[in-house]
């Protein structure tokens, strides 16, 4: 089938339906309320490429039925009348490659719609932000102006979304994780629930244990009055998911419910978004948390011992390189106490380096490439600046917070973050040696002296170091980095 509207009759194949729509699936078999959607399967992104990057006409076809379901679903009618319908078009590839396809929001919003949103909701200042988001955000991911035909808009917004699977930055982050480039993106289109709509409104983003440093409370951030994009994009600096208990406390009661439902469930830390809508909440989507190495190790053993995992599985959570990058030197704490703190911030993952402040992407990227140890500062991070973060040793934002874009990657990628340092706190220190401990979320002036850890200084590597050599048998008394290599090479 090359449309398929998502629910708890179908299974969630990733290959097929890539990972934001096989979340919903999820979603749905767990009775979790979630909007109502359909996608078009990765083979459809196959078939775009083959047809000249032109969405195949039994797609087009198929959309107005998968529209009518929707509109069914939800008591609202797409492109007009007093109840209108807006949507969501989002990529999904199989494998998680969080913030580098695009998205678009709100799609289905004209003049007119915006006025029957306003007679609807009684707030002629949430149709006219919900418009003004729409305009914005179609216009940076289709390059121009959103046609006045909504239908127009779904179109252009499903071929930018294929289109997305092959920008610079997508494919640069394939080639950089050793990812496939083959089988495409799906594409998942669901009606839109709105954070921006009322003062008991807002969006979020939890997860149900620390991926920073591996701690077992949950960590989340949410933006009362804002959409989902606000808080992942780090152009705003969210609340700490403990104000959301004192606001709406039946609403974050529910939301660790369905949250660690989805952990039972999945056995593995979840990464949810959910947005609140006049007080009720919709989760859009929940996937594994990308992690540092840190957690990595961290919560493969905090997992094991709640029963979750066996030791063989916890094993195979953990690789030689999270392991290699606990062992990374740390800041002397002597050295510390006389040092000049420049800036502190939220840490995102964890790690000491000592660079080169740079705030220009390009030419953090070109610099770190020649062999020079640089610390990307800016003032957010976004998909653009991927590449440069990929080859630096630090990066350090001004503003977001731990479920910032900066945030997530940076902890994928294994390379030590700082963000929300505040204003001008980072650009300034353009050119300047610095030392980021970022595990502290501090920002020290000059290159700092370190120490060397080790396997035996930490209970969790010790625990996996035990296992580790149980399995291997035949008294084997590799240290635990040697023994993880060996066991992903299937020796």
């Amino acid at each position: 089938m090359t449309l398929l509207h998502l629910d708890a009759s179908i299974a969630p194949d990733r290959d097929l339906l890539g990972g934001k729509a096989a979340s919903i699936v999820r979603l749905a078999h767990l009775g979790i309320s979630v909007p109502p959607a359909f996608a078009l399967t990765t083979d459809e992104c196959d078939r775009y490429y083959a047809q000249g990057r032109a969405v195949p006409d039994d797609v087009a076809r198929g959309l107005p039925t998968e529209m009518r379901r929707l509109e069914s679903a939800t008591g609202r009618t797409f492109g007009g009348g007093e109840r209108p319908l807006l949507v969501s078009v989002r990529s999904g590839a199989a494998e998680s490659m969080p913030g580098m396809m695009d998205t678009i929001l709100n799609l289905g919003i004209t003049p007119g719609v915006e006025h029957a949103l306003s007679e609807l909701t009684g707030s002629a200042s949430y149709a006219a932000d919900t418009r003004r988001r729409f305009e914005e955000q179609f216009e940076k991911v289709v390059g121009r102006r959103p046609p006045s035909d909504p239908w127009d808009q779904l179109a252009a917004a499903i071929a930018a979304v294929f289109d997305s699977w092959q920008s610079r930055r997508a494919v640069a982050y394939r080639k950089d994780r050793g990812l496939n480039h083959v089988g495409g993106t799906a594409v998942t289109v669901q009606a839109m629930v709105f954070g921006n709509l009322d003062e008991r409104s807002g969006t979020g983003v939890l997860f149900t244990r620390n991926p920073t440093c591996g701690s077992p409370e949950p960590l989340g951030e949410w933006l009362p009055m804002g959409q989902g994009e606000d808080v992942v994009s780090g152009n705003a600096d969210p609340l700490p998911i403990s104000d959301l208990a004192n606001t709406m406390p039946d609403i974050h009661r529910e939301l660790l419910e369905a949250a660690y439902a989805l952990e039972r469930h999945e056995r593995d830390v979840q990464d949810v978004e959910f947005t609140i809508e006049s007080g009720r909440l919709w989760l859009l989507q929940a996937r594994a948390a990308k992690r540092s190495p840190d957690a990595a190790i961290r919560l493969a053993v905090l997992l094991q011992r709640e029963g979750l995992l066996s030791k063989t599985e916890a094993l195979d959570r953990v690789s030689a390189e999270h392991v290699d990058a606990m062992e990374r030197p740390h800041v002397d704490p002597e050295e510390r106490a006389g040092a000049r703190l420049l800036a502190e911030g939220r840490p995102a993952s964890p790690g000491v380096v000592t660079g080169t402040v740079v705030t220009d992407p390009d030419d953090a990227e070109a610099r770190a490439l020649n062999g020079e140890a640089v610390v990307l500062g800016r003032p957010t991070t976004n998909p653009d600046d991927v590449h440069a973060m990929a080859v630096v040793s630090g990066i350090v934002t001004e503003i977001g917070g731990a479920t910032s874009h900066a945030a997530v990657v940076s902890r994928e990628l294994g390379v030590p973050c700082i963000v929300g340092c505040g204003e001008a706190a980072v650009t300034t220190l353009e050119g300047c040696v610095v030392t980021l401990d970022a595990a502290a979320g501090e920002l020290f002036e000059g290159a700092l002296p370190v120490r060397q850890a080790s396997e035996a200084d930490d209970a969790d590597l010790a625990t996996l170091l035990e296992w580790a050599r149980a399995e291997a048998g035949d008294g084997n008394r590799a240290p635990l980095a040697e023994l993880l290599r060996a066991r992903a090479q299937g020796l």
